[in-house]
């Protein structure tokens, strides 16, 4: 009950405006690398966890991450006339004090560490000591946070999510703890500008999914003079929690943006604000070089604009004489037209249409750069993640769900010759495997996706045969796979409904008897959570939540739902607050672009769709609290997830959104329609459509 009151309180504060958060700090201990004058430890005193924020750059946390990814270390190019060269700072040739100064050919690298009161000051100068200009561009300084996965137990201790916000001079990272218990870690900059960042050393045998890989932070391009100086600052602060780390940003001299939502139908408003400590200077708002109208109260600043097209609206604050930041919005045509088009894009498109293939009727992932279904006969590193089964089965259930909404017979025809593929994937004792040769994976994660598809299927033509299947499979499911398994969206509620209301209350208080042995082995492990595909991800804790909330639904005994609210807290912790509609309330996921994308790119994937399990976690329990911020938090990230679908009704499985990735540039939405099609179905669901 405890943790259940401190859950709620919680979310009273979150209500709370950011900026009025009562300030407290811990002091920001570090140690340096004597031989390259980098931050090797950071540590926040009187922290009993006693973690090292950042990773351990001595080959010995991960043997690919050594000295030279030391923390305040970093490279650039250096352009000098028609000549451009790459440059990195490792070994500093002199040191005096708190301050370390590199040099590589005319430009002049000084790194000086202040602590003031409890936070630690790093001021990062280049100066051009030469006779000619020089052009300092795509830098990068390595800030290495500990961001990975090595086990449930070692990251609910040891280990942070970094929410990275390349705001230009409103620049931060957020690094909460993974268990989500304060203190927590932030750095915000002071002085220049942070226009992106990068992540290196990522790859299969670099840690894979577990590894988020090195982050870098990028600042703006800079040319320099002889003899002119250009300083990058920032302050690195413990906090406890997103309240008190916006009270910080502001407190710092930054102006912290902030929309309504994200994502906006044509002809809606869009309504904008911007907060800062003090008056700004000037302040103009930019959009596609015209300027909006401010409004101000105080040292809060509002804008409301129309959305008159579609696409990405990147919104600029200029003030204090030249100062920027931004918030990044998307307007679409409609969500109800957004819908309509991606169901017929799939049943015109990315069905199979071919009666002499076995998988005749399935629908299977889609090129669209060659503008063709994915056949999956060629070679790849990964071709279980583009086969016809498995998570491709989120196109059916979102078909289904929706035709619920529109009677189309078109849909319904398409969706009968799918059942039917579907039906291919099992045998007669319901085993499910992820390809129609029975050669692929028999995973525990396809069998509550068929069960959902066969529920939502009766729903749509009132065959019980589905009823039996989607019993049969569950059955299959457990016998198979025990109870342990966090499997993503399990149908507790829909199974019950639907079996209990159709004649068959035995089958329904079976699986019932099934469901709950689940929940209390959840119970059980608490936040304790054992590994899956990944180690430990979103996608563990959802599960947990979502199944223990509806299993309190059903049958009202209170330790479903308590044991969901001592889990929300690590849900969260994944989710940033940044003023974007790639990152605001979204999840990190940083692996599925190598496994589900065509480009098999590692790097951070924001949004990625299996952000909407957070959503219907969320959507659930403001029914069972009735806590409705949570409804709206849900709306806002399943909102967000639209932008994973063109105009033309096309999806694409992930958007890549770091600058670089390995030294390759990123920031697109990987060309195959994969598997994105659940954030279709948590949608509707959320909206009740």
């Amino acid at each position: 009950m405890l943790m259940k009151k401190y859950i709620r309180l919680l979310s009273v504060v979150l209500f709370v405006s950011a900026w009025s958060f009562p300030s407290f700090s811990q002091q920001i201990n570090y140690r340096i690398n004597k031989n390259t004058g980098a931050i090797s430890s950071l540590k926040i005193q009187n922290d009993n966890r006693q973690m090292n924020w950042i990773l351990e750059t001595n080959n010995s946390q991960y043997e690919w991450v050594g000295e030279e990814y030391g923390w305040g270390l970093g490279n650039f190019y250096q352009v000098s006339g028609s000549d451009t060269t790459v440059q990195e700072w490792k070994i500093p040739v002199k040191v005096e004090n708190s301050k370390y100064e590199y040099r590589i050919g005319a430009i002049y690298i000084s790194v000086n560490r202040v602590t003031k009161g409890n936070d630690l000051i790093e001021e990062y100068t280049f100066e051009n000591i030469g006779n000619d200009t020089q052009k300092v561009i795509d830098i990068g300084i390595n800030t290495p946070f500990n961001d990975n996965y090595p086990d449930a137990t070692i990251c609910m201790k040891a280990r942070t999510n970094a929410h990275v916000w390349c705001g230009k001079n409103t620049a931060y990272v957020n690094a909460m703890h993974m268990s989500n218990r304060a203190p927590h870690l932030g750095l915000v900059v002071i002085n220049g500008a942070i226009k992106g960042y990068e992540v290196k050393e990522r790859g299969l045998n670099k840690g894979g999914s577990n590894f988020r890989g090195v982050i870098i932070l990028k600042p703006e391009n800079i040319t320099l003079k002889p003899h002119q100086k250009y300083t990058l600052s920032w302050r690195l602060f413990s906090h406890q929690g997103w309240p008190d780390f916006f009270s910080k940003v502001l407190d710092a001299g930054c102006v912290v943006g902030e929309s309504d939502k994200y994502v906006y139908e044509k002809g809606q408003t869009a309504n904008l604000r911007f907060e800062s400590r003090h008056p700004l200077e000037n302040p103009l708002l930019y959009f596609d070089d015209s300027v909006i109208n401010l409004n101000s109260k105080g040292t809060v600043y509002t804008a409301s604009v129309g959305i008159e097209r579609t696409g990405e609206y990147l919104f600029e604050l200029i003030y204090d004489g030249g100062k920027k930041t931004n918030i990044e919005i998307l307007g679409i045509s409609t969500e109800k037209d957004l819908l309509a088009k991606r169901a017929n894009f799939i049943i015109n498109h990315q069905q199979l249409k071919d009666s002499t293939d076995l998988r005749y009727g399935a629908y299977m992932v889609f090129d669209n750069e060659l503008d063709e279904i994915f056949l999956n006969n060629k070679p790849s590193v990964n071709p279980v993640d583009r086969d016809e089964g498995a998570e491709r089965l989120g196109m059916g259930i979102f078909l289904a769900t929706y035709y619920l909404q529109t009677g189309n017979p078109k849909i319904k025809e398409s969706l009968l010759k799918y059942a039917a593929f579907v039906r291919k994937l099992q045998n007669k004792e319901y085993r499910v495997w992820s390809s129609i040769d029975h050669k692929q994976r028999n995973r525990a994660y396809n069998y509550p996706w068929v069960t959902t598809f066969y529920l939502k299927m009766f729903e749509v033509n009132g065959d019980k045969q589905f009823l039996i299947d989607a019993y049969g499979t569950m059955k299959s499911m457990f016998k198979q796979f025990g109870y342990g398994f966090y499997a993503i969206d399990m149908p507790v509620q829909l199974s019950q409904n639907l079996l209990r209301t159709n004649g068959m209350k035995d089958k329904a208080d079976s699986l019932l008897k099934d469901f709950k042995k689940v929940g209390d082995t959840y119970l059980k492990n608490g936040l304790d959570y054992p590994s899956h595909e990944v180690n430990f991800e979103q996608t563990i804790v959802c599960p947990a939540i979502t199944t223990l909330l509806q299993l309190y639904q059903v049958t009202g005994e209170k330790k479903y739902l308590e044991g969901a609210e001592l889990q929300l807290p690590v849900l969260e912790s994944f989710l940033g607050k940044q003023p974007s509609f790639h990152l605001n309330e979204i999840s990190i996921r940083h692996w599925d672009g190598y496994w589900f994308g065509k480009r098999e790119f590692w790097g951070d994937t924001m949004p990625h769709y299996w952000s909407t399990q957070t959503a219907e976690a969320f959507n659930l329990y403001a029914k069972c609290s009735g806590n409705l911020f949570y409804r709206k938090r849900a709306e806002n990230i399943v909102r967000n997830n639209l932008c994973l679908f063109s105009e033309e009704g096309r999806g694409h499985c992930v958007y890549l959104y770091p600058d670089k990735v390995n030294g390759v540039k990123a920031q697109f939405y990987d060309p195959f329609s994969n598997d994105q099609d659940w954030a279709l179905v948590y949608y509707l669901r959320i909206f009740n459509i």
